[in-house]
């Protein structure tokens, strides 16, 4: 088991919508029961202890690309729609956030009554956890969420995040119970985030004096050193800019889906309601299903799925995100009788993605894309924060 990593975001406030939450949970539970049927339960569990991937998958659900909300938004989502077919599923949700997070204990006792595995073991890891970020490793946060997944193997994640104590940040700890031989050493494969000076660190190897001293009550043999790996550090800007995206991977996925179509996507194409901007968002969520974690170092670029709740890169299209929902549910019920032929083509979305951007050379029209998204926005059905897009006052003025 290790830390995997973490995340530091604007410290964001506010409620998502009814509209969008909906939304987040049935396309999380498309995306998760994909990426079972693909790879099994131990790579879900791996993906979520991915800050970058985590990131990523909130930016293709529509919420806000940087900010903290992501944390407790995509894994209440994710909660209500997975748990329900944890029998189907063999991966199950636990804690969230505030008092749900105190809840955590008896959801895994719970848990390991239903299944046979050792809830009390599961319930020390979700503890230790949580006191190796808010009490052994003293960088500024307090946590306020804690989510514990597991899966029917007792793999499992942790996903928590800590508020800076008088500061505007957020901060996301990502743990995976793979390989971790100790809690008290060397526990994180990653800590993210501006420099905040002088820290008090009880899980460095140069604290084991002192460690030593403070644990020799207990049983726990420290062994292992702290290291920093994984670092996601997201701006404070509400809007997208270029240089928060890879621009030609982002090019090379437009011009694929918008302009060249190659005949590979003829099956695609066949499906009901799939049109060019459909095809946009269904190659982003192709990619957080079949992308490697190479893919993910600009979680940004994933909001030209969905948009974003507060406007950012441009509204939610909500039509389009039913669309999405739909092709992909249907393709995954379809791979569950024996017929994987549209899960696969949703597939050659994203390896195609990747063919193109061997030779696609980046252009400077990035603004015109969010300016052409948010002309058309209301013609998607999009939707913020704020309320419903609305057409141009000059139609012709618009490009197409």
């Amino acid at each position: 088991m290790k830390r995997s990593g973490t995340a530091d975001l604007p410290l964001h406030y506010g409620e998502v919508p009814k509209w969008l939450y909906e939304r987040m949970s049935r396309l999380g539970l498309a995306i998760t029961e994909a990426i079972v049927e693909e790879y099994g339960t131990a790579e879900v569990l791996r993906r979520l202890s991915d800050p970058f991937w985590f990131q990523s998958l909130g930016a293709v659900m529509g919420m806000d690309w940087h900010s903290s909300g992501i944390t407790t938004s995509v894994m209440g989502s994710l909660k209500a729609a997975v748990n329900p077919h944890y029998k189907e599923l063999g991966i199950y949700f636990c804690g969230g956030k505030g008092q749900k997070s105190r809840n955590t204990p008896e959801e895994l006792l719970r848990f390991g009554e239903r299944t046979g595995l050792n809830g009390q073991a599961l319930v020390r890891s979700s503890k230790l956890s949580a006191k190796v970020d808010n009490t052994a490793l003293q960088d500024g946060f307090q946590l306020y969420t804690h989510s514990f997944v597991v899966n029917a193997e007792g793999l499992w994640t942790v996903v928590q995040q800590g508020m800076q104590r008088g500061g505007t940040t957020a901060r996301r700890y990502h743990w995976h119970s793979d390989g971790l031989a100790s809690f008290v050493e060397e526990p994180h494969t990653g800590i993210c985030g501006k420099n905040q000076g002088q820290i008090l660190n009880l899980v460095a190897k140069a604290a084991q004096p002192s460690r030593t001293a403070m644990l020799s009550m207990t049983t726990e043999n420290p062994d292992r050193m702290l290291r920093e790996v994984k670092r996601l550090v997201m701006p404070n800007h509400h809007d997208v800019r270029a240089k928060d995206v890879d621009l030609k991977r982002l090019g090379s996925m437009l011009w694929l889906t918008q302009e060249k179509q190659p005949a590979d996507f003829e099956e695609l194409l066949l499906l009901e309601g799939m049109g060019p901007r459909t095809l946009q968002s269904m190659a982003l969520v192709s990619e957080i299903i079949y992308g490697t974690p190479s893919r993910f170092t600009d979680p940004a670029r994933f909001s030209f799925a969905h948009g974003g709740k507060d406007g950012h890169p441009f509204p939610v299209p909500v039509k389009v995100y039913d669309e999405t929902i739909s092709i992909l549910t249907k393709a995954i019920h379809r791979a569950k009788v024996g017929q994987s032929d549209k899960l696969h083509a949703i597939q050659q979305l994203s390896s195609l993605s990747r063919k193109a951007e061997q030779h696609f050379v980046p252009n400077d029209n990035f603004d015109a894309l969010i300016e052409k998204e948010r002309r058309d926005s209301w013609k998607y059905g999009g939707k913020t924060v704020f309320g419903d897009a609305k057409p141009p006052d000059n139609p012709q003025l618009q490009l197409f």
